[in-house]
């Protein structure tokens, strides 16, 4: 592995903890590289009645799955509390409730076990997602961190030196993209199946704005996301002007707005590899661009496997142990943060 992390002659275990948003997730994972349990109880079936996340049901699902969660990571990693040397717990960028859940379940464990505590940024967990693939980056490298609540460019210099390039000015992109299925009547979450449709769909068939945003890396959906609007309210009754049509377009537009402000960002730098992470990384036509871009470029290129852009603990417990080895500890005052800048 060409990685970043250092595995020690000794092996430490680390217990990871992501309640940040609606889904409860608990891992074990090995020198801050090999999973050995990743365990994530989604709650999509609860919210998708509404369109979108319910704060307050969330908070209430985490306090009944974390347990359970957390059980099952440590059965199926065979491993037991007394074997953990830290718990990494996500305590901020998220919804409050929810990170509460996680940030007083992981401080128990800690307190009742005397066991390491690790508070890890959420988006520090993103960015090391790439470290649990089978090739991770070394430093520096960039970082395109694309989610439903984040959308932003960083120089990753080594561990704690991190520099965000650019940001989004509105919307996360995966915001737009729920935001987009809902006009659309599609459900929640939007991504998976705005990705779905738009392979039967075309791409070039409406011609939807482009945010470039041309002397900045920042970023910007909310007038992609009111053009959609406007294009569907005024195509309503056209028989002929499908959704599969729409979807391809919005997606590309979306796409071509990240791989452009990747090779900027590449070029303004003149750092030859790119990480991208969070749940948008997951859509098959941006991995699939970046991809092209990546060959035509000469850049290194890494993504983590599906299962590894959404939220999940197992990034949480890589961050971690980056952390632990850094000797960086958290103590009991340690308390949830809904804006956490990186």
């Amino acid at each position: 592995m060409s990685g970043i992390i250092n595995v020690m002659n000794e092996d430490r275990y680390i217990l990871g903890i992501d309640t940040s948003c609606d889904d409860t997730s608990a891992a074990i994972v090995r020198n801050g590289d090999s999973i050995l349990s990743n365990i994530v109880s989604s709650q999509s079936d609860i919210h998708s009645k509404y369109g979108g996340i319910v704060p307050e049901l969330a908070s209430r699902s985490h306090v009944e799955m974390i347990w359970p969660v957390v059980q099952e990571a440590l059965f199926r990693a065979k491993k037991g509390l007394d074997d953990l040397d830290a718990v990494a717990v996500c305590y901020g960028p998220g919804l409050i409730g929810s990170l509460l859940v996680g940030c007083s379940f992981a401080k128990s464990i800690c307190y009742s076990r005397d066991i390491k505590l690790l508070g890890v940024n959420h988006l520090e967990g993103h960015i090391f997602a790439s470290v649990l693939d089978e090739m991770s980056p070394a430093f520096p490298f960039l970082s395109l961190v694309v989610s439903g609540g984040h959308s932003s460019l960083y120089r990753i210099e080594g561990f704690s030196r991190y520099e965000e390039l650019g940001r989004t000015r509105d919307d996360a992109v995966g915001e737009a993209y729920d935001k987009v299925a809902k006009m659309l009547g599609l459900g929640y979450p939007g991504g998976p199946v705005i990705d779905e449709l738009s392979r039967k769909g075309r791409s070039d068939s409406i011609k939807f704005p482009r945010p470039y945003l041309p002397d900045s890396l920042d970023l910007s959906f909310s007038g992609l996301k009111t053009a959609v609007r406007n294009f569907i309210h005024k195509n309503e009754k056209n028989e002929m002007v499908s959704s599969e049509d729409i979807c391809a377009s919005f997606q590309r537009a979306v796409v071509d707005v990240l791989v452009r402000k990747a090779e900027w960002a590449i070029k303004r730098t003149g750092i030859k590899r790119l990480a991208i992470s969070g749940g948008v990384a997951a859509n098959s036509e941006l991995r699939e661009s970046m991809k092209l871009m990546a060959e035509e470029k000469d850049v290194e290129l890494f993504v983590p496997p599906v299962h590894l852009c959404t939220d999940n603990a197992a990034m949480i417990a890589s961050a971690g142990y980056m952390h632990l080895m850094n000797g960086k500890r958290s103590d009991m005052t340690l308390n949830p943060k809904a804006y956490l800048p990186l």
